[in-house]
């Protein structure tokens, strides 16, 4: 933890800086800043994402067949859904779409087992020491070694839910991580109904632990009313793929914003035109970019994606249980947005609970062992694949020029979706709990907790528009700055002097 005087161009002079760096329990690196004065009042609370992956520059020139599988390394913990989000995106350019109905059904079984191993890595392994234990019991105790001593019953649930998903991704993708199943037009191999038959074997087990997660889930919730209810409410628009009518979806669907209100702003809107829909803005203080609403501009267009948004922006989910508790999650609020953080947990069980119902009905689909897996028809030039991954909306665009090499890469992940809303989240934390008193171990996981609760994946985020920020610092031999410059993300240079430190200028 950092706690050095801070002054910098766009802070004034004499706050004290603290830093939580890096940020625990989350996929990648990142770390939260807070500037407070003397009485320690809270005057800044940034999220900053220090860590450069630049995957949307090095996928140019690469033949268009190798990018579902490249893609893949953005990510240890969600790669399946960029293998997906890809292929559906290069289908068009291969000339492969519509897929054939048994490759559909291959892909949504893969989707669907990584929509469950993702779901309870979180909840069980990163997220339940706190929820389980408090936020300011001790770091010896809040971790998942804590947990599976106290509570070894949920924790081993959590290990055998996220091994039955990692089995179906196996069996669909040909690995458990970084599989090559997926291809643009379809797939390149079917489900063995000896490997689909032991995993319908497990199924009655594997539903009763999903169903065990969710009434967990919302014991925690409701055992702590005001907690819940009041920890990080920052009421946002919900955005989410949604079916053409209205249920929940998570591989292919069309675009639904939905007001922080409840009211349907748009609906139907086709996934391909999301360019009209949404813009992107840097910021030079973070690698992770912050995609804004083009209604209403960057300042006021932010948006939150999903768990919490995907299950409130559905009329209806269409697999009982889940539908079920759904209801039940309605209810608990009043009918009303529920907007307050730790809601998503509850949301995500969930949705982990509608992804083992989703499994099940597709290893009953006899198209999964056989049948026509590619297609084949006019090429076209680019291509947009958009997904429900765990995290939320994720987005991938290809151009590719007639020698099947890219040309062209945007990605848009659900962390960076959700990036401001994970900025003012860490700010209505901060001022709730931090603003004015002594700053405890406990008190900074606060912040964390709330960062957590997106289950943000944070090098799938930190993709550069524009020049990379850069930070240069020339220092005498005794350790004086003597010069600083930096230059943002837009290009901008801006030279502070020797008063000011590198990193405290970030």
């Amino acid at each position: 933890m950092d706690t050095r005087p801070l002054e910098t161009a766009d802070s004034p002079a004499g706050l004290r800086r603290i830093a939580i760096d890096p940020l625990s329990r989350v996929e990648g690196h990142g770390k939260v800043t807070l500037l407070l004065d003397d009485d320690n009042r809270v005057r800044q609370a940034r999220l900053h994402i220090v860590e450069f992956r630049g995957f949307e520059k090095f996928i140019e020139g690469r033949p268009y067949w190798e990018v579902p599988v490249m893609v893949q390394r953005l990510c240890g913990i969600c790669p399946v859904s960029h293998h997906l989000a890809a292929s559906k995106a290069l289908d068009r350019v291969a000339g492969g779409w519509p897929v054939p109905p048994a490759a559909d059904r291959i892909r949504r079984l893969m989707h669907y087992g990584q929509i469950v191993q993702s779901h309870a890595l979180h909840f069980f392994h990163l997220a339940s020491p706190d929820l389980l234990f408090g936020f300011d019991a001790g770091v010896d105790q809040r971790n998942i070694v804590g947990v599976a001593a106290a509570f070894p019953d949920a924790a081993r649930q959590g290990v055998m839910l996220r091994k039955f998903g990692q089995e179906v991704i196996r069996i669909t993708s040909g690995k458990r991580i970084h599989g090559t199943g997926s291809i643009p037009g379809g797939m390149n191999r079917a489900v063995d109904p000896a490997e689909r038959d032991a995993l319908r074997a497990e199924l009655p087990q594997v539903l009763a632990w999903a169903q065990d997660a969710v009434s967990l889930a919302r014991r925690l919730h409701e055992s702590l009313p005001a907690r819940y209810a009041d920890f990080a409410d920052t009421p946002a628009a919900m955005m989410s793929l949604v079916g053409r009518d209205g249920a929940m979806e998570l591989y292919d669907g069309v675009l639904r914003l939905r007001e922080s209100d409840g009211r349907i702003a748009v609906d139907g809107f086709d996934d391909k035109r999301y360019r009209e829909l949404i813009a992107e803005a840097v910021k030079p203080w973070t690698y992770m970019k912050f995609p804004y609403r083009r209604d209403l501009g960057v300042d006021d267009g932010w948006y939150r994606v999903g768990p919490l948004a995907r299950l409130q922006n559905c009329d209806f989910i269409p697999t009982p249980r889940a539908e079920e508790a759904r209801q039940a999650f309605i209810a608990a609020h009043g009918g009303r947005p529920a907007h307050a953080v730790l809601a998503t947990h509850w949301a995500r069980m969930i949705e982990l609970l509608h992804g083992v119902e989703t499994v099940a009905a597709l290893l009953d689909d006899a198209l999964i062992t056989g049948g026509p897996l590619q297609a084949e028809g006019p090429r076209q030039r680019s291509g947009i694949g958009i997904i429900e991954a765990p995290r939320g909306t994720l987005i991938h665009e290809y151009e590719v020029g007639d020698d099947d090499l890219v040309t062209r890469c945007n990605l848009i992940v659900s962390t960076t979706h959700n990036n401001q809303a994970m900025n003012e989240a860490v700010r209505a934390v901060a001022l709730r709990y931090l603003d004015g008193e002594t700053i405890s171990e406990g008190l900074l996981n606060h912040i964390e907790v709330a960062v957590r609760a997106y289950d943000p994946c944070l090098s799938c985020a930190t993709h550069a528009l524009g020049q990379m920020p850069l930070a240069v610092s020339v220092r005498a031999a005794d350790g004086r700055v003597l010069d600083h410059v930096l230059r943002s993300s837009t290009g901008e240079l801006l030279r502070d002097g020797p008063a000011h430190d590198a990193e405290a200028a970030q």
